[in-house]
């Protein structure tokens, strides 16, 4: 009640303590704007004063406009409180911690050149959103709603949507991996699920072994964590067996981290024999694998090789992380982790303190749409679509770019290593000024990188602008040339 806390005394008129009580109530903000005042009867018979104080007051106030009388409504505060500021400033900047000043140095978006309005750009590897069947998500959206109403939008749990998980476990299994003893997680894509296990399975110090070049985002993230990166060699046939167990032997690593399906950024797909390899001398250290499914679904000369977890069996050694987020619908952030049952019983944990669940509604949608076989339609389209993308792309560049080597033999990507030693960095900036950017290949490596390589990602770029791109790419290289000699 704005008058229970007035006292009035006999030291001045009454009006005047009323007008300055009501002026401090709105300084103070008890009073807001279009705050209703008690009529002047009311606010008598309260103070137990003459009506004719309340009126004085009343008037007063309608005068500096901060009250108005409505005949028949009320009487109302036309202002609102002007505030005081006292500032008050923070150096945020020295209060960084490595974590999050490595993950700072490390952001490729705000650290990279800029994509502009108009541009050809080859830096993501993405899906082609026109392709998306969205007549068919459409309909799972409305198939998730009507089995599952209002429980989509409450809380759901860690572990993920029953039904997709199911789902995911079958899937796994029509990859030839064993899944007796292991459990699944729901994650949002590749990232959480990769800085879940090493939040819960690593500590500062540790090494991890990977392939050379791998993931950036994987490297920032280990980087952030502060693990010891070893990076090892591939060749066509994928992770160099020899270099590989030199580095096992002299590092002991907590884990090896690998992508033998379309490496990021190389694209190399590891042969089947060399997985073999590759698992037993993992497995000859004590030293657990985990695998990330990239882009699996994608291989076009041949059938899809099958994943490192497969090889495990009824064992626990291999870690697999799935997505299916580079070739389809990337924005529900769907992933998962597959593992053994007591550590994916952790894992759950983890994501449990950090982020609840993820979004129930995502994952029901996208089990209805699995469900319906939309998915298999889809990867056959896309499969046709993204291999007639990639032949033109190697036409390109052997039309227009001198190279030592080119690698990619699927997936949404390739990886080029320049001849005469020229700098990829030097390029990017005079195809910048000609409105082309790729991604240059030195973020791909935790050291010791080489300069003049890059990757070049396709699936979203138009037959045209793939032509001209390259061609423009192809320009600069020869300036670099000229400049050299």
């Amino acid at each position: 009640m704005i008058f229970s806390t007035l006292t009035i005394n006999n030291n001045e008129p009454i009006y005047i303590q009323i007008q300055r009580h009501i002026e401090e109530s709105v300084a103070r903000g008890d009073l807001k704007k279009n705050s209703k005042l008690p009529s002047t009867r009311e606010a008598s018979k309260i103070l137990n004063i003459s009506r004719n104080s309340v009126i004085s007051a009343y008037e007063e106030l309608e005068i500096k406009g901060i009250i108005a009388t409505k005949r028949g409504v009320g009487t109302f505060v036309l202002i609102e409180r002007q505030p005081s500021y006292e500032s008050y400033h923070i150096d945020f900047s020295s209060m960084i911690n490595s974590y999050g000043q490595t993950l700072r140095t490390k952001d490729i978006i705000k650290g990279e050149l800029p994509f502009k309005k108009g541009m050809i750009s080859f830096k993501s590897i993405a899906p082609e959103p026109s392709l998306f069947n969205l007549d068919d998500f459409k309909r799972s959206l409305l198939d998730a709603w009507t089995y599952e109403e209002a429980n989509l939008l409450n809380y759901g749990y860690a572990k993920g949507y029953a039904p997709l998980i199911d789902y995911f476990m079958e899937y796994m299994k029509e990859k030839s991996v064993d899944t007796t003893n292991k459990d699944l997680l729901i994650t949002n894509g590749f990232t959480e699920a990769f800085d879940i296990i090493l939040s819960a399975l690593t500590k500062s110090g540790d090494y991890i072994l990977c392939e050379k070049p791998t993931h950036n985002t994987a490297l920032k993230i280990m980087e952030a964590y502060g693990i010891n990166i070893v990076q090892v060699d591939m060749d066509k046939d994928g992770l160099n067996p020899e270099a590989l167990e030199e580095a096992l032997k002299k590092y002991r690593p907590k884990f090896g981290y690998l992508i033998p399906s379309y490496n990021n950024p190389t694209g190399i797909v590891t042969k089947t024999q060399r997985r073999k390899e590759i698992y037993d001398l993992f497995r000859a250290y004590s030293v657990p694998i985990i695998e990330d499914g990239f882009n699996e679904e994608l291989l076009y000369s041949s059938s899809p090789t099958l994943p490192i977890a497969s090889l495990c069996g009824t064992g626990n050694g291999v870690i697999y992380i799935g997505s299916l987020s580079k070739i389809l619908f990337p924005g529900l952030r769907i992933g998962w982790i597959l593992g053994d049952k007591d550590l994916i019983d952790i894992l759950e944990s983890v994501k449990r303190s950090r982020t609840i669940h993820s979004s129930f509604l995502d994952q029901s949608a996208f089990y209805y749409y699995l469900k319906s076989g939309a998915f298999n339609r889809y990867v056959k389209t896309v499969r046709k679509y993204y291999r007639d993308k990639y032949n033109l792309v190697m036409k390109m560049v052997d039309k227009y770019l001198p190279y030592e080597y080119v690698t990619g033999e699927g997936g949404l990507h390739i990886f080029i290593k320049l001849k005469y030693n020229l700098n990829a960095r030097e390029l990017l900036n005079l195809c910048f000024n000609d409105g082309v950017i790729f991604m240059e290949g030195s973020i791909f490596y935790a050291d010791n990188a080489p300069s003049d390589t890059f990757r070049i990602g396709f699936g979203r770029v138009s037959d045209d602008d793939i032509e001209t791109g390259i061609k423009i790419i192809g320009k600069n290289i020869k300036k670099l040339l000229k400049e050299k000699r």
